[in-house]
């Protein structure tokens, strides 16, 4: 319980973005495939997150620990403001790319699918892994950002690592609700591979038709890097996919990113802002924290 407590405050920030009406979808012009694979992680965010909150939401009158409510309550004050974060975000991106829309439809039939066929359970399961699989994003979006959004738009960058930041923020929610109410390693397992086959492919696609339009479609440049992120993105999360399925497991053993913390707690919660993610170390420290 002692560990419980200490890990929940989840803090609800509804960060001030503003999209410009001609924001660029390649808003990484130095690696213009990179915002490619971000806006395609995005684009389900408004999807998988509904879905993930439903399976937790509908798990609270199974829960008797008024201290793990409270954390799930603040966990879905959070997820509900990606989703809405991100829906501002795709709308942009697909009236630049109306072939993304299929993309769409694809995302919300097979969350539907999920809803209705795979069970309260599965669902449990399937928040618990998708929750793991962001914690292991952010570690990995953590150590790379120098690489990744140097030279990219303020604005989408703020988007990304402030999700990013947030889910190592909650980490242990989703866990501790299947925990709870469930824990079978084995539907975990089956519901967290099933998470990381939908991640990798609605990206894919994404980034295929993004590809195409920018005419970057045949660029070994641009495939290179992108089967270069990919291996370094999956050396973190399948070792994280293997702990975490182990019975020993609880995420708040995990060790969290080095700056995202650090960068999430300069948060002015009276302006809803967030200094830039390369700003000096100083801007962090001297901003009044809410």
């Amino acid at each position: 319980m002692e560990d419980m407590v200490a890990n929940s405050a989840i803090q609800h920030r509804p960060i001030q973005l503003t999209w410009p009406d001609d924001m660029r979808a390649a808003w990484q012009p130095l690696k213009p495939e990179f915002a490619a694979a971000c806006n395609g992680l995005s684009l389900g965010m408004p999807y998988g997150e509904p879905y993930v909150m439903a399976s937790v939401r509908s798990a609270l009158t199974d829960i008797d620990d008024p201290a793990l409510i409270a954390q799930v309550e603040d966990y879905l004050d959070q997820e509900r403001e990606h989703s809405r974060q991100h829906k501002r975000f795709n709308t942009l991106l697909t009236a630049q790319h109306p072939a993304l829309k299929r993309v769409e439809k694809w995302l919300a039939w097979s969350y539907r699918l999920l809803q209705r066929r795979a069970g309260k359970k599965f669902g449990v399961a399937y928040a618990a892994g998708f929750e793991a699989t962001a914690f292991a994003a952010a570690r990995w979006m953590d150590s790379n950002r120098h690489e990744l959004f140097r030279g990219a738009d303020t604005e989408p960058s703020t988007l990304v690592l402030w999700h990013l930041a947030e889910e190592v923020e909650h980490k242990t929610v989703a866990h501790d609700v299947w925990a709870a109410v469930d824990g079978s390693r084995l539907r975990y397992a089956a519901a967290m591979a099933a998470c990381f086959v939908m991640l990798v492919w609605f990206i894919f696609l994404s980034v295929v038709v993004q590809l195409t339009a920018w005419k970057r479609i045949l660029s070994p440049v641009a495939w290179f890097r992108l089967w270069k992120w990919g291996f370094g993105f999956a050396f973190e999360v399948v070792p994280t996919m293997a702990i975490t399925a182990l019975r020993s497991h609880h995420p708040s053993q995990q060790a969290d990113p080095t700056w995202m913390p650090l960068w999430l707690a300069a948060y002015n919660p009276e302006t809803n802002t967030i200094p830039a993610w390369d700003a000096p170390i100083d801007e962090y420290l001297l901003t009044p924290v809410g």
